[in-house]
Formats: structure tokens, C-alpha cells, sequence
């Protein structure tokens, strides 16, 4: 993926991840489009830099996600990059029957959300040159928070989901997975100064590395998450997971 001259779409970029994808991306050269349910966060990532764009988007609403691809082809003709970032995490306590909208919402949003948007937008991007879609997975797609587990499971999901992509859409569009450890953002309350995990910036300043490497890596992949990436390959899965629980 070349990382200046691009139009790139994020989606969920008005905090966190997505909000320093896209200053860092616009800051390499980059027309960058933002979307997210709040104007107002979009509208203060975007405030003071040239080539920025924000689009309100619900990614919950199919007939939405249908309209805005329209739309942002329409006014962005040049669009040939694809972030889908957005996403939410929630507790969920499986040991008793519950009201299951935390967990049909996390499916809508993390997994339903990407899948609605690059069909929707599928067809553009493989007529663009240097075209390329990344999906924002996790470390939790390869080792679960038991706490979190619908979470868990939209990103192992979404995992598996950019694996076939990449083969169907090989020599047509670029496809890359990008998946966060730990990090410091408003992701869950609190997390954002939480000890132990991982600073935004530090987060940022390694991935944009691997980012800039040539070819790039088909998964954006910083030090710290290899300890969930790789645990079961290294014979320390459940080790993990036990790991994991205490959190």
C-alpha cells in the first residue's frame, strides 16, 4: 500500500485509532475522509488541516451505509482506500440469561458494519488504481477476553472475513489487516489511562512504521500483540487465556 496521493475513507474517525489514523495519514500527504455518528468529534479531528473531510455515518443502518457509498464515490472520485476501524466493545455476562442487545449490537457495528460497507464500495475501489481495504481486527480475534466475548468474536470474525478477501480480491485490491493490542483509548471507559495498556502515540508511531514498509506487511502487526497473535502457534494458548481472564 503506498501511504501518500491516496483517498482514504475511516470509518469510526472521531477518537481513538481512527482519529490518529487519520491525522497521521493526512500529515503523509493523504486526502483523508472521515465517519463516525458525531459531527462534533469528526469536526474536531478534521479542525485546521487541509484535505480532510467528515461524513456523518451510522454503520448500523444498511440502507445508510448503501446511500453514503453514493455519495462519498460521488464527491470523492478518487477514493481508493478503505479503513474500516469503527467499532464498539462491551461487557457481557454469559452465565445467565440477559437482555442480548450489547451483544447484537457489537455484531451490527464490528462485523456487519465492514462486510455492508465493503460491498458497498467494492466495485469503485477495483476500478482505482493503487486500491486497498484495511480491517481493523484485534489481538483479541486470536486470544478472547472472556469478558468481552462477543467482541472477541466480531474480530476473529473479521479476521477470517480479510483472509478470503485478500485471495478474492488479489491483483485487483490491496488487502490488510491491522490488529491493535491493548491500547489506550475511550474504546471502553476508562481505558484511555488504563496501566498496563498500551499508549496511543506509541501505538501509532510503530504501526505508521510498518505502514511505510515495502512491500507492505498483509498484517500490521506491533511488537506487543504478538504475544496474542502468535500464542497458539507457540503452544501458549491456554496460558494466554488464563492471562487474559484476569483482566
Amino acid at each position: 500500500m503506498k501511504t501518500t496521493g491516496n483517498t482514504i475513507l475511516i470509518t469510526g474517525g472521531g477518537s481513538g485509532i481512527g482519529r490518529e489514523l487519520a491525522r497521521r495519514f493526512n500529515a503523509l500527504g493523504n486526502t483523508v475522509i472521515i465517519t463516525g455518528r458525531r459531527r462534533e468529534a469528526l469536526e474536531e479531528t478534521i479542525a485546521g488541516r487541509d484535505r480532510m473531510h467528515a461524513m456523518t455515518l451510522d454503520v448500523e443502518d444498511p440502507e445508510a451505509i448503501t446511500a453514503f457509498a453514493k455519495r462519498v464515490t460521488a464527491e470523492h472520485q478518487a477514493l481508493n482506500v478503505l479503513m474500516n476501524n469503527a467499532g464498539i466493545m462491551r461487557r457481557e455476562d454469559l452465565t445467565k440469561a440477559r437482555d442480548l442487545r450489547d451483544a447484537e449490537e457489537t455484531i451490527v457495528t464490528n462485523l456487519l458494519g465492514p462486510i455492508r460497507l465493503t460491498n458497498a464500495l467494492a466495485d469503485h475501489l477495483a476500478s482505482r488504481p493503487d486500491a486497498a481495504i484495511v480491517n481493523v481486527s484485534s489481538g483479541l480475534a486470536f486470544v478472547p477476553l472472556s469478558a468481552t466475548p462477543t467482541y472477541n468474536a466480531t474480530k476473529a470474525a473479521i479476521h477470517s472475513y480479510t483472509v478470503s478477501l485478500r485471495q478474492q480480491l488479489q491483483g485487483k485490491v490491496e488487502v490488510i489487516e491491522l490488529a491493535p493490542p491493548a491500547v489506550q483509548t475511550e474504546l471502553t471507559p476508562g481505558q484511555s489511562t488504563r496501566e498496563g495498556y498500551m499508549p496511543l502515540d506509541a501505538f501509532m508511531d510503530e504501526a505508521m512504521a510498518l505502514f511505510r514498509q515495502e512491500p507492505t506487511p498483509r498484517e500490521i502487526l506491533v511488537e506487543r500483540v504478538g504475544f496474542l497473535r502468535w500464542a497458539e502457534r507457540d503452544g501458549r494458548f491456554d496460558q494466554a487465556v488464563g492471562a487474559l481472564s484476569t483482566h
